[in-house]
């Protein structure tokens, strides 16, 4: 790895540990590193990059990996976005591969349906997989290895077994429980009608057959091939608006990252129709303004959760980027940022300006290599294992992505043929003299935005290591259901003389379990150029790790 010197202004990345005690160390290496939420995917990634292949082979291994072990996070039948780093070639590119609508997806057919809103789950709220074809773009372009060999640790773990863990346990059990949940969703996941316990090995047979006909054929077998055939057949028995033809016009594209300046460094988040944008506006809003002497003071608390409310407000021009009618980057301009900042109180909490919810299960992961490169990944069925739809035969649960939707049709993010939705997910990346610095990014929904000024907060304004940024507690603001009353939820790691303090500030606190899971489950790796280390960190809200050699 290169050395470089730091900006002498910049926060030493890499420093002090958090207000608290950390439950864990960092992890140090030289050579290359990988986190993500669960030690086998982490462990897959790493895999590859001792066996010759870069930081987008470990990526997509790790991705993989986790469908099958975290399949309540993820899965084939979802979306996915990253940022990459090039070391070669010097490049820093996004990737949208998040699908669209149906052809046959108009408002007047979602009210000849039944509906007077957008369906949360089921077959309606299903929009095209994009992952299969993000992985395809991305082994295309960067990778070393091939797709095929990528594939071959989750295949693994999805034929031969694999030790199944608490919180996939758990949620298994809840979706046993929904009303929603369909019988080809049992069929998959709980054949003998038993819930795994923890530590009980998992098969996942058709899964591990998707991914054999993927390595054999490409991306095409997804879109064109078998599988598109039999997820097309599906839909058609289940009155599902999904075609063949929907499939094949399916078509991931390469993007410029979006940026704002925070704490000495850039940070990169993907444009539209992601909330990329809302996360930078919570960033700039922020910087410079004075906080309190740590993170878990009021005054820090009460300034960030007074710019989500802000950004949140202008979410609701986010939609597809074809179709928005506010430039995004008029958002995050510095005397648009400036204007919003002077509308921050600095004494009491403002009223509501647009609803978040709490929910949306997501994975991130990131990988570095020993050349330099990088890669910040996400990817998703949005609502844990999205529709409570799998496609019989293949493993793939299908999203409920399309829930995101509006059938106002005044509202930017209306339903409309062939369009994308305003999606939650956002990988990051922080640049220092145009080269990676951090590699960041969480699962959490409307959370996500929140969590990134938080840990980039922990980071460089409070000069934490990145395990400590990520441990430290969390507060997230918004509504257990869109329509109910917002609250600020806060970790009861937080002191009693912060809750008391927003309480008389008017903020609506309610206190959650001290490492919640639905605050997050973040990953991040800093890449320490002077020392010529890489630090990775992973949140122990998730059964995550990072590692590295």
């Amino acid at each position: 790895m290169s050395v470089m010197p730091a900006m002498p202004s910049a926060p030493h990345l890499g420093g002090r540990s958090g207000p608290l005690p950390q439950y864990r160390a960092e992890t140090l290496a030289t050579h290359g590193l990988v986190a993500a939420p669960h030690a086998l995917a982490a462990q897959a990634g790493l895999d590859m990059l001792k066996a010759g292949g870069n930081a987008v082979d470990a990526a997509i291994a790790a991705n993989a990996t986790l469908q099958v072990v975290y399949p309540f996070v993820c899965g084939l039948g979802g979306d996915l976005f990253a940022i990459v780093w090039d070391a070669p070639s010097r490049t820093l590119i996004g990737l949208n591969a998040s699908g669209r609508a149906p052809g046959a997806a108009t408002i007047e057919r979602y009210h000849e349906l039944g509906y007077d809103k957008m369906p949360r789950y089921g077959i309606h709220a299903v929009t095209v997989p994009g992952c299969v074809s993000g992985w395809g773009m991305l082994a295309e372009r960067f990778g070393r290895l091939g797709l095929a060999r990528a594939l071959q640790p989750a295949t693994g773990y999805a034929r031969d077994g694999f030790p199944v863990g608490r919180q996939l346990s758990q949620a298994l059990a809840r979706m046993d429980k929904l009303d929603f949940t369909h019988r080809s969703f049992r069929e998959n996941y709980l054949p003998d009608g038993r819930i795994p316990a923890p530590g009980s090995l998992a098969y996942a047979p058709a899964l591990a057959s998707s991914y054999d006909l993927i390595a054999s054929d490409g991306p095409d077998a997804f879109y064109r091939g078998p599988l598109a055939r039999r997820i097309a057949a599906f839909f058609a028995r289940e009155g599902g608006l999904i075609t063949e033809d929907d499939l094949a016009a399916h078509t991931p594209e390469w993007v410029t990252p979006l940026s704002v300046p925070f704490g000495g460094l850039e940070i990169c988040e993907m444009p539209p129709n992601t909330q990329g944008v809302t996360a930078l506006q919570m960033l700039g809003v922020t910087d410079g303004l004075p906080l309190g002497d740590d993170p878990l003071s009021a005054q820090t608390v009460h300034i960030g959760a007074e710019a989500k409310k802000l950004a949140f407000a202008d979410r609701a021009h986010i939609t597809d980027i074809e179709r928005m009618r506010v430039r995004p980057e008029a958002l995050i301009a510095p005397e648009y940022l400036a204007a919003r900042r002077a509308l921050i109180p600095s004494d009491h909490a403002s009223d509501t300006r647009a609803a978040a919810g709490f929910d949306g299960d997501t994975v991130y992961l990131c990988a570095v290599d020993g050349d330099g490169s990088a890669v910040s990944l996400i990817q998703s069925n949005y609502a844990g294992f999205g529709s409570g739809y799998v496609v019989d035969g293949t493993g793939i649960s299908l999203q409920n992505r399309g829930a995101y939707f509006s059938l106002d049709p005044d509202a930017a993010n209306a339903l409309a043929p062939n369009k994308r939705t305003l999606h939650t997910l956002i990988p990051s990346m922080a640049l220092r003299d145009g080269r990676p610095a951090v590699v960041f990014g969480t699962m959490g929904g409307d959370g996500q935005p929140q969590t990134h000024l938080q840990v980039y907060t922990n980071l460089l304004r409070y000069e934490m290591n990145i395990q400590a940024a990520i441990e430290t507690p969390r507060w997230a603001h918004g509504a257990d259901e869109l329509g109910r009353r917002e609250t600020l939820r806060l970790e009861r790691r937080f002191p009693d003389e912060t809750v008391e303090a927003l309480r008389a500030m008017g903020h609506e606190v309610t206190l959650v379990a001290p490492l919640d899971s639905a605050m997050g489950h973040a990953n991040g790796i800093l890449i320490d150029e002077d020392a010529g280390v890489f630090r990775g960190g992973s949140d122990p809200r998730s059964e995550g790790a990072a590692v590295g050699w």
